[in-house]
């Protein structure tokens, strides 16, 4: 994998937090409730504009949440 900067990187982890959120059948006040990260936070990262980072910590608690490996939030497509 490859991102080009920073918010690419961003984009993809994102848009995939949201896709799995979804297939999930959460909405974000349920993850949000679920993990203990703030709305604003999750909403913010799920953002087409997202430029927060995010830790590893956050990731891997997102991906045992949500039930999928944590390099599915790094795939792009």
């Amino acid at each position: 994998m490859f991102f080009e900067n920073d918010e690419k990187l961003y984009a993809v982890i994102g848009k995939n937090i949201k896709k799995y959120r979804i297939s999930a059948n959460l909405t974000q006040v349920q993850l949000s409730n679920k993990t203990g990260i703030s709305l604003s936070y999750l909403t913010k990262l799920e953002s087409e504009k997202c430029d927060k980072s995010v830790s590893l910590s956050m990731l891997n608690l997102l991906a045992n949440t949500l039930n999928v490996c944590i390099i599915d939030f790094f795939k792009e497509g």
